[in-house]
């Protein structure tokens, strides 16, 4: 389970299948999907998912990118499904994300990354007092 995570943590960007992933755990599909919720408290899906989104968060957070961009450098395939998880995620929308980051260096990082960072999927994280 551990060769599959690593899998997805380093190639988030691509497009990963379950059928791969139980290859490089050396299990069937079923199991890798059964011993992958045991073992990490997510499915392989939405393990992804939340990868690409704090990979989402960090880009929108320190770059110049559109969000498009990031979008797609982060292995969504379409903009609506990047910004609907990205919304289900977080909180609020990637666009809203990005321009709300701006305000950020009034507090020193390590509260603002703790403040942002998600806590659970579907969950959004709570918002640092100096931000709103």
């Amino acid at each position: 389970m551990l060769r599959a995570r690593d899998a997805m943590d380093r190639d988030f960007a691509w497009p990963l299948d379950v059928k791969s992933l139980a290859a490089v755990a050396c299990v069937s599909e079923s199991t890798f999907i059964r011993a992958f919720k045991a073992s990490f408290g997510k499915t392989p899906h939405r393990y992804l998912q939340r990868r690409r989104i704090e990979r989402a968060m960090y880009l929108l957070r320190t770059t110049d990118l559109s969000v498009t961009d990031v979008c797609m450098r982060c292995g969504f395939a379409s903009l609506g499904t990047f910004s609907r998880t990205f919304s289900e995620i977080v909180g609020t929308s990637p666009s809203a994300f990005k321009s709300r980051d701006e305000r950020a260096d009034r507090v020193p990082s390590c509260f603002y990354r703790s403040w942002t960072r998600p806590s659970s999927f579907g969950e959004a994280a709570a918002v640092g007092p100096n931000l709103r």
